[in-house]
């Protein structure tokens, strides 16, 4: 997968490598996500963002414009995205689910998060159901009961 991470902290970038494996292609970049920065995301596929990235409705609509069809956040917290819009443009969500950071130090806490942002793009990739991580307004859990191979 095509992807785009913005606020990227330099003691980020060796766990998002670790974590991927070469997997997915992924541009680094320091610079938060704006309507300034949004032209990144040209050709990718997804953006991963953090807290500190606005993803406002006009922010939405210029990634659903480029192509992009997932928002995945190194964070719990989803307040940062605008998640009507993104269901109006077909733009799916993935957070990192709380007990998923069973962390004892900020290196740990580091790799769990860059692990956790990674297996949601390898389930989108593959079509499966995020489970917990799932922010999507038509949540897997809501119809049914959610399972692996579920594709949401």
């Amino acid at each position: 997968m095509r992807v785009v991470a913005y606020s990227i902290k330099s003691f980020e970038k060796e766990p998002l490598a670790i974590a991927n494996h070469k997997k997915h292609d992924i541009t680094l970049i320091s610079n938060s996500l704006s309507p300034d920065t949004v032209s990144y995301a040209a050709g990718k596929e997804a953006v991963i963002v953090f807290t500190d990235d606005v993803v406002s409705e006009a922010v939405i609509n210029s990634l659903a414009d480029l192509g992009v069809k997932y928002i995945a956040t190194r964070s719990t917290s989803t307040q940062h995205i605008n998640q009507e819009t993104a269901a109006l443009r077909n733009i799916k969500i993935a957070n990192v689910p709380a007990v998923s950071l069973m962390a004892d130090t900020n290196d740990e806490l580091s790799l769990a998060l860059a692990r956790e942002t990674i297996l949601n793009l390898d389930k989108w990739q593959q079509n499966r159901c995020l489970g917990s991580a799932c922010v999507c307004s038509k949540a897997c859990d809501q119809v049914h009961p959610k399972t692996p191979d579920h594709e949401h």
